[in-house]
């Protein structure tokens, strides 16, 4: 292909990404339909995004996807009354044009693909949402929520708790829902309104309440009801601390964004969210590893089916470490966390069972910080009843990671140059690294990347959903 040929198909994939945008935009604003190539969203995706998502689909069929021949789909999506579900254009595209030689039948075959969608009734209400605290997790869920605006959301931000309250508090939690050192700049634009005690993002708007204890807020008084709190403070981990938000007016149910106490339901979005009934009223979304290991690990379970292991987390140092050496009650974690590799404790592993109890007792677990800002890995070793290869064991995974009722938690890549920056911003509970896979006989090693801020809110943001009954079909079935 000559230069000037490259350029042209280049042009052309170009041209019709800007296409899709505006269609995307609509689909979601007004029906609320988001958009996937193969599990990577599209919704407020930039041309770029938009053409790398169509090149990655050949790592996962073996053959190329080109956007002229999903955008015929996109456009198809656009004229049916589908409402609240996700759809991957990418696969219906590939196994449309694996049958048919031609476009003539796209409508049809999207008609008849999403018919449970254009039947499905919106019933369900708006809900309202708030954010008791306003640290990492409360910022990305922030992002996530506002990213979603639109008249066909279900979740609406409506306000954010904090302790304190000093003069330019409003100017710097605005400052930083605007920028992030390690996810980027905020995409769109944050106003601050002094004398109404708000922040403006994308057209939301978000009342800022000080208050030092769950249960001295008055939602109602700011026209919010029936809500949803999201604990991020990790402060209360029980159902005595937890229940104090329940004792402020329009405050209705509560989810802990860490590991609960007690007989508090922990639960890994995509595994056991069918746990939470109706009746419940504080619910926990575990930790980041937990939700990072369990969808893998219950995949694993179900064919091979787990004896006993060990998991291993390498991890990015948190907030709750020191920059230098200095007094902290926890053992090790007073030293310099950018400078030092510290071993610690996690409970990540024996919490897997309470979201998956058939591996009770099976797993033991270990962490060490390390010195980077965001992204970790879990380090499985499995001993399993069941015999398995490296290449059986990928396949498999990868076959979860695409066609199973897992394929929104796990996702699979066959790099040989991955690192842990090219996953910031992952919206997956986990991706297996499938280069490093080691599997003989009924032993196997699995190394599973992980986003623990943004991959984990991501599965917050599911788990939120569910409590709220506001349930989402992801189409074509796996």
């Amino acid at each position: 292909m000559s230069a000037d040929k490259h350029l042209q198909s280049w042009q052309e994939r170009f041209e019709m990404a800007e296409a899709m945008q505006p269609l995307l935009g609509k689909l979601y604003r007004n029906q609320g339909v988001e958009v996937v190539v193969y599990g990577k969203p599209l919704l407020n995706a930039s041309t770029i995004e938009i053409i790398k998502s169509h090149r990655l689909v050949r790592r996962h069929v073996g053959e190329k996807l080109r956007l002229r021949e999903s955008f015929p789909f996109v456009e198809a999506l656009s004229k049916l009354a589908v409402k609240q579900c996700k759809v991957d254009i990418g696969k219906l595209a590939v196994n449309y044009w694996r049958e048919y030689a031609d476009a003539s039948q796209i409508e049809a075959y999207m008609s008849r693909e999403l018919a449970d969608a254009i039947s499905h009734e919106d019933t369900e209400e708006a809900r309202d949402v708030v954010l008791y605290g306003f640290g990492r997790i409360g910022r990305l869920l922030a992002r996530l929520l506002i990213e979603r605006t639109g008249v066909s959301n279900k979740l609406r931000l409506r306000a954010i708790v904090l302790r304190g309250g000093r003069k330019g508090d409003l100017e710097k939690r605005a400052s930083l829902l605007r920028r992030d050192s390690v996810h980027g700049p905020f995409n769109g634009s944050v106003e601050v309104d002094e004398e109404n005690n708000a922040i403006i993002a994308n057209g939301t708007y978000i009342q800022v309440i000080y208050a030092n204890s769950p249960d001295e807020v008055d939602y109602t008084k700011f026209g919010i009801s029936n809500a949803l709190v999201v604990d991020n403070t990790g402060i209360w981990k029980d159902e005595d601390g937890l229940g104090l938000h329940l004792k402020s007016p329009g405050a209705s149910k509560v989810l802990l964004t860490a590991p609960a106490k007690g007989a508090i339901k922990n639960i890994v979005y995509g595994v056991n969210e069918s746990d939470i009934l109706d009746e419940d009223k504080i619910v926990s979304a575990a930790s980041c590893t937990t939700n990072a290991i369990t969808p893998i690990l219950k995949a694993v379970n179900d064919k091979y089916v787990i004896v006993n292991g060990h998991v291993e987390t390498i991890h990015s140092y948190t907030n709750d470490q020191n920059l230098i050496d200095n007094y902290h009650k926890a053992d090790r974690r007073g030293r310099s966390a950018p400078l030092n590799m510290v071993i610690t404790e996690t409970g990540a592993a024996k919490a897997v069972s309470k979201a998956l109890p058939v591996l009770e007792g099976k797993l033991t677990g270990n962490a060490i910080r390390v010195p980077t800002p965001n992204v970790s890995m879990a380090i499985i070793s499995l001993n399993l009843e069941g015999e398995t290869n490296k290449h059986e064991m990928n396949e498999y995974l990868k076959d979860m990671a695409l066609q199973s009722d897992l394929q929104n938690q796990i996702d699979y890549t066959d790099s040989t140059e991955i690192v842990s920056s090219d996953l910031v911003g992952s919206r997956y509970a986990g991706v297996l690294d499938s280069q490093a896979t080691i599997a003989e006989g009924n032993r196997t090693i699995l190394y599973v990347w992980y986003d623990n801020e943004f991959g984990y809110s991501c599965q917050v943001v599911g788990v939120m959903q569910k409590m709220l009954n506001l349930n989402y079909q992801s189409l074509p079935v796996a």
